[in-house]
């Protein structure tokens, strides 16, 4: 019996096909992903993503893309999108699913269907500078999975562990990462 050549949407001799060029020219595995945020009232502000730099080239997605950013009333704003840390458990979801379902998808297994259910627990003392002692981030994340395969349990717990070792997104939140903050023009762009 042959696998498939689409396994849970993702072309496995395209993904094999990247595998093998990423192999022969390691170069082309460079990506920079850029966004543009602006600030418009209270915790209100919007971003922008338009373009991105990848195999060697600035590339432009098939559309921009416009996020918005607000707190809700209870935090003083006027509740028109999601708050950052909500975009933050957002990115998480999406890059543990994606990384899980390509994953499998790359030895063969179809799923058919993934929910998660993401907690993170945040105390406002430390965002408002009232102690140094409290986390201005989330003190923890919970992520529950419901994998809908036809393999059993400890299959998909391989499953889940195979997402947070390739989420770059987990890889970001659960390491950190150095960020650089500075005014325009006096810090220089890289690419990755």
């Amino acid at each position: 019996m042959t696998t498939p050549t689409i396994v849970n949407g993702v072309d496995r001799d395209k993904l094999f096909g990247t595998i093998e060029a990423i192999k022969a020219d390691p170069a082309i595995a460079a990506f920079q992903f850029r966004l543009k945020n602006k600030w418009i009232d209270g915790g209100e502000n919007r971003s922008r993503i338009d373009d991105y730099y990848g195999t060697r080239q600035d590339m432009r997605h098939a559309q921009a893309f416009e996020l918005v950013n607000d707190e809700p009333p209870v935090l003083l704003s006027g509740d028109k999108g999601p708050n950052p840390v909500e975009y933050v458990l957002h990115a998480l979801a999406g890059c543990l699913t994606t990384s899980l379902v390509y994953h499998a998808a790359a030895r063969g297994i179809p799923v058919k269907g993934v929910t998660t259910r993401f907690e993170g627990n945040l105390d406002l003392r430390g965002f408002l500078g009232m102690s140094d002692e409290v986390r201005r981030g989330f003190q923890n994340i919970r992520v529950l999975f419901d994998i809908d395969a036809d393999c059993d349990e400890a299959k998909k717990q391989e499953l889940v562990a195979m997402g947070q070792a390739y989420s770059p997104v987990f890889d970001i939140v659960s390491n950190g990462v150095p960020v650089q903050c500075a005014l325009n023009g006096t810090a220089k762009a890289r690419a990755a």
